[in-house]
């Protein structure tokens, strides 16, 4: 069983979810986020990883309900800033983390993220895990001590090489790191080096082979290695043009002291990154238990790529295991064009925001805006923009929901079905189905469209291949194309019923039956496709509707595959699916 490894002075971090059980021997579909550094309570950039990683996660188990699901997320608690806060606070480092590392628990539970795993590194368990891996390492003679000279960034905790440096825009004779734009010092120590040069002719082949397998790949996972192609083509190009230099692992204990002590030297400290890399390892059993190994999918911040696409990697291939499958790098919200960070003062509270607007809500608005991951940058987080997004959700579902389920219009269907003897919903919507063709297969361009089909005999087919559309962007990470092709679905189903108006005395009571079927179908296929996305508000729409729990996996997301309201379709009742908070 996965757990969360509980360490001395470690108080109990609640279990965020079981995995699903099941007896089935396929290798679990295994996700990760960022391990999260608490030097400072969560932003809502923490959250953004979160709410992507469980939008993966949620889909997979409704994608294969018998394939196991791990989920791990957690916390990087070791480091020179951890020390340097808790010295600053007065506190036990330990103490601090065990406060802030609460923190990031609490946020996952609030915003319903589904993980089964929250590791931490102060974990004696993953102490083990680290132990273990740099006496293999050391035993292939792969660990050397060594001088190190060159530039280190405190607010990276990261050695960089020249190659990497440039000077500061604006204060002179200070230095750089290129990618993060954090200031690095000249720093000359003694510490143990991981020989990460010898791998990266092995590194460069699988990212060379990973490229051209995105290219060629027509089914299943189709983003393999780094996702988007922009870094995965930024890492070739470096490893083709650079050498790849040895790792610095280990930093003088006296510097510091808050970390792993490197196995048989008490005198140095076990490199921050080095360690916390290693509880993806850790957090499920390694070296006792490997089977969710490798990870399928490791939600990532675009600016810690090299840490995950170079170094992980190369100590997984001195250890002989297999590489994860995807790495997706997303980029981040910003303030004023400025990425979120407590020292520019520019975060966000997610828990302020999910309070302000509710749950799903929030992950609405981060999967609509933020999941467009080919993108480069994520426009600024605006509380107009949440407000807009909100909006929209409740009007397209909910507004939908409560309309097709009122008093008038169930009046008038009761009159088209009085003289039926089977007035269940699969029975009823057969009837109706009879003479339409849904054959036609359609693909993601047509959910682009902005025109509103005229009729239901042309809206039925973009309501049955929708499922197909989600997988089929699901399978690339394209998780905002996804939630785009349903929102374009509400859209129309929303026009095509103010156009057929099945309220209206001028219409007949097959128009209102007709309306109402189609409407109970479209939401409860857009129910099962919303569940990763807005598990809260999904879950309360297809309990409504009366879809069973066996029901709501995207086997049923087609038209006529699953049931609603049990043997009498007007049983449905219309239910308030989201609160609308008071504005601020």
């Amino acid at each position: 069983m996965l757990r969360c490894g509980l360490g001395t002075r470690h108080p109990r971090i609640p279990r965020l979810r079981r995995c699903n059980t099941t007896t089935t021997t396929a290798k679990p579909f295994y996700i990760t986020t960022p391990i999260f550094y608490p030097n400072a309570r969560p932003h809502i950039g923490h959250l953004y990883s979160l709410v992507t990683a469980d939008i993966i996660a949620r889909y997979q188990r409704i994608l294969n309900p018998t394939r196991p699901v791990v989920f791990l997320t957690g916390t990087d608690e070791h480091g020179l800033k951890v020390q340097q806060t808790a010295l600053a606070k007065g506190v036990d480092p330990l103490e601090w983390c065990n406060t802030v590392s609460m923190e990031f628990v609490k946020l996952a539970q609030r915003a319903n993220v589904s993980g089964t795993v929250f590791a931490r590194t102060t974990h004696e368990s993953h102490k083990r895990t680290v132990r273990h891996i740099w006496r293999a390492l050391d035993a292939q003679g792969l660990i050397y001590q060594d001088t190190y000279e060159g530039y280190y960034s405190t607010t990276d905790e990261c050695f960089y090489p020249r190659s990497r440096i440039s000077p500061h825009p604006t204060l002179p004779n200070t230095m750089i790191a290129t990618e993060t734009g954090s200031v690095v010092e000249w720093s000359r120590e003694l510490n143990y080096k991981f020989r990460m040069s010898s791998f990266r002719d092995a590194l460069l082949a699988h990212y060379t082979r990973a490229a051209a397998l995105n290219t060629w790949a027509k089914e299943g996972l189709t983003v393999r290695g780094v996702h988007p192609d922009i870094h995965q083509l930024r890492i070739i190009r470096d490893l083709e043009m650079e050498p790849l230099e040895d790792l610095s692992i280990s930093r003088p204990r006296e510097r510091i002291g808050w970390g792993v002590s490197v196995p048989d030297d008490p005198t140095q400290t076990v490199y921050v990154w080095f360690d916390a890399l290693l509880v993806y390892l850790s957090g499920i059993g390694y070296p006792e238990t490997r089977s969710a190994w490798p990870p399928d999918v490791q939600v990532i911040g675009k600016d810690i790529v090299r840490f995950h696409a170079i170094y992980l990697p190369a100590i997984l291939l001195a250890l002989k295991l297999p590489l994860p499958t995807t790495l997706l790098a997303h980029a981040h919200w910003t303030a004023n064009q400025k990425k979120m960070s407590k020292s520019l003062g520019n975060v966000t509270d997610p828990m302020q925001a999910m309070d302000n607007y509710g749950v799903d809500a929030v992950r609405f608005y981060l999967a609509r805006v933020g999941g467009r991951f080919r993108d480069d940058a994520i426009e600024d987080w605006s509380e107009d923009q949440l407000r807009k997004h909100a909006d929209e959700i409740r009007n397209l579902l909910g507004n939908y929901f409560l309309r097709m389920t009122s008093r008038v219009i169930k009046d008038r269907v009761r009159d088209a079905i009085s003289a039926a003897e089977d007035k269940s919903f699969q029975k009823l919507l057969s009837d109706q189905l009879a003479e339409v063709d849904l054959s036609k297969t359609l693909d993601i361009a047509a959910y682009a469209e902005s025109n509103a089909p005229c009729t239901l005999e042309d809206f039925l087919p973009l309501l049955n291949n929708l499922g197909g559309v989600v997988s089929d962007c699901m399978k690339n990470l394209e998780v905002a194309e996804s939630l785009h092709a349903i929102v374009q679905v509400l859209r129309h189903a929303n026009t095509l019923l103010t156009n057929l108006a099945p309220w209206s005395e001028g219409h007949s009571p097959a128009i209102a039956l007709s309306s109402y079927l189609t409407a109970l179908e479209t939401l409860r296929i857009v129910g099962i496709l919303l569940q990763p996305f807005l598990p809260g508000t999904a879950a309360k729409l297809l309990s409504a509707l009366g879809v069973s729990e066996t029901e709501r996996s995207m086997a049923y997301a087609h038209i006529g595959r699953g049931s609603v309201g049990g043997e009498d379709v007007l049983s449905v009742k219309g239910t308030k699916l989201f609160s609308i908070p008071a504005r601020k």
